[in-house]
């Protein structure tokens, strides 16, 4: 029984956590106030039900004072036929009367109305005794009244004592019938109270039931339409067929949510239109563009980044750029991109990178932020993809010829300080004739060095890969130049130079300075690693072009005397190699 009364209990009391706080607050209310309306109107009631009580009992005495009044003298002279007569004709006249009874001063009861004289004075039976009450008296002339339940409901009993000439002659009981007013208020006081408790009950449940059709219900509607409105979904609508300010309420979210459509579509064009303009602009920009959200997701790219990285034809908008960027990108840049997107390298940040896929060729990346209109979060980040493979090209080339004109310009100094150097101590002993050689070899080395430092100074030459202008050459010229210059240099080296150069050598197309340059170098190499006492020749002579058809081109050749340390032929098949030198078995000897 107490499981069964627990499980009761527990069933009631989930039952009542599943209301909300106001839904509690309202029971608790309404049980309260009908508790109050209820209990106010059974004191009402039951007032009224008092006070009819009460003269039931003043009519039950007055009764009884009037009836001994008239039946005192007739008991006290024993004439009990008038006694019967006069009470059966008061019986009769008053409705309000259930029974009388008279009784002797003993208490034994000598006539009543209904019953009959024989039921009373029955021989056969035992005498009947009235039951008086505790605080009956008997020298009294005042009415005792009780009240007692009947199967046939409630009796007033009034017990009036009977004296005359001070004697006492017994006691009348008269039983009277409760005021129909009485008991019908009793049961009106039951109903009522019922009645007013169900009724608040039932009004309540009414007003919750239209509150919930009528209020309740609109405004969950209208929460969840703005619900939706806050989530981006202006196509919300709320039907509900209501009038009066709710209905005005409906009215103006539905215009509301339609404004709200209408401006979404006409920024989504805007927004669009814009993209567009932008697509388009970020298209023609000749550097590769990419635009990064916070997460790495790639929200823009043109086509100049697509065809850096290798994405023709590949949907990379809302991947990660980090899967998509080639191997060496990806490890540079990396880690700064996540700083960026920390706040942490707010400066941005630049990177030179090499990529071998899908072309070789040089980049020059650039991480910009992307700051909101206050210019203080950041909301993604701009990478400029740079395609410098010609530059590098080009300061690759600068650098060369920079090295190249360095190692030139060194060889005309050197012999211009040379010629001036063995003029200035030997001057005396030299004759005329030497040192006006020795002036003119100076002096045309000067216009040599002139020549290089202008060629130093038109660097647009090189940067336009211009061609020089070549012209008709006789070998014979720079040749001689260039052994006259090294002669000095050779004698002290103790070095013999020897010039060999076939008698009418035509003409070749060329450039004086570039060869001049050539040869210099040549020789100037093969005295550097020419031990004392070696020869240094420079043979100019007509090599047959088999592979032509039978014409002979002259060119120029270094071929070292059989007696002096050679280059090996494998060394001759790359003569572009920029100022290599060749180990042979003698250490610091040999021709470069």
């Amino acid at each position: 029984m107490l499981a069964f009364l627990s499980q009761i209990r527990a069933a009631i009391v989930s039952w009542w956590s599943e209301f909300t706080l106001q839904t509690k607050l309202m029971a608790a209310a309404t049980l309260v106030v009908s508790l109050i309306m209820s209990g106010l109107t059974f004191w009402a009631v039951n007032t009224i039900q008092e006070d009819a009580r009460l003269n039931d009992t003043r009519f039950g005495r007055d009764l009884g004072l009037l009836l001994a009044a008239n039946v005192t003298p007739l008991i006290d002279e024993e004439n009990r036929t008038e006694l019967a007569r006069f009470s059966h004709r008061f019986y009769s006249s008053t409705s309000s009367i259930r029974y009388m009874l008279y009784a002797d001063a003993e208490g034994n009861i000598f006539f009543g109305i209904p019953f009959s004289e024989s039921e009373v004075q029955n021989s056969l039976t035992i005498r009947r005794k009235i039951h008086l009450p505790d605080n009956y008296a008997e020298n009294t002339d005042v009415p005792m009244v009780r009240q007692h339940m009947t199967p046939d409901g409630e009796v007033t009993d009034v017990f009036v004592p009977l004296v005359a000439g001070g004697v006492h002659k017994g006691v009348l009981a008269i039983g009277t019938n409760p005021n129909p007013t009485v008991v019908t208020s009793s049961h009106l006081t039951r109903d009522v109270t019922i009645a007013v408790f169900v009724s608040i009950w039932v009004m309540v449940i009414l007003g919750a039931v239209f509150n919930a059709l009528t209020i309740t219900k609109p405004i969950k509607e209208l929460l969840f339409g703005v619900k939706n409105i806050s989530s981006g979904n202006f196509k919300q609508r709320v039907d509900l067929p209501l009038g009066g300010e709710l209905g005005e309420l409906i009215a103006s979210f539905n215009e509301m949510a339609e404004k709200l459509e209408r401006y979404e579509e006409q920024n989504i064009e805007e927004l669009t239109a814009e993209k567009a303009k932008l697509e388009t602009l970020v298209s023609t920009i000749a550097d590769g563009a990419v635009l990064l959200d916070m997460d790495m997701q790639i929200v823009l790219v043109n086509p100049t980044a697509r065809c850096l990285f290798g994405w023709e034809g590949k949907a990379v908008e809302g991947g990660n750029l980090l899967r998509l960027l080639p191997s060496p990108v990806q490890a540079e840049i990396t880690r700064p991109l996540y700083q960026i997107a920390r706040g942490e390298l707010r400066e941005g940040a630049e990177f030179r990178i090499a990529l071998k896929e899908p072309l070789d060729r040089t980049v020059r990346i650039l991480l910009t932020t992307v700051l909101d209109l206050s210019r203080e979060n950041v909301k993604g980040i701009a990478m400029t993809v740079q395609d410098i493979t010609r530059e590098a090209e080009l300061n690759e080339a600068k650098s060369q010829f920079i090295s190249n004109v360095s190692h030139e310009l060194r060889t005309p100094l050197f012999n211009i300080k040379s010629f001036i150097e063995t003029l200035h101590e030997y001057g005396e002993d030299l004759s005329v004739a030497e040192q006006r050689e020795f002036l003119e070899t100076a002096n045309r080395e000067t216009d040599r060095l002139t020549r290089l430092v202008n060629d130093v100074l038109d660097l647009s030459r090189l940067e336009s890969f211009k061609l020089y202008n070549f012209e008709a050459v006789d070998l014979a010229q720079p040749i001689e130049q260039t052994l006259r210059t090294y002669r000095l240099n050779a004698r002290d080296k103790g070095i013999e130079l020897i010039q060999e150069i076939e008698p009418e050598l035509p003409s070749v197309l060329g450039h004086y300075d570039l060869l001049l340059q050539v040869f210099t170098n040549l020789v100037g190499n093969a005295l550097k690693f020419t031990e004392t006492g070696g020869k240094v020749a420079i043979r100019a002579y007509l090599l047959l072009n088999d592979g032509s058809s039978g014409s002979n081109q002259a060119k120029p050749f270094l071929h070292p005397p059989t007696d002096t340390n050679a280059i090996a032929e494998p060394c001759l098949t790359d003569p572009e190699t920029d100022f290599q030198q060749v180990r042979i078995e003698v250490t610091d000897t040999g021709i470069g």
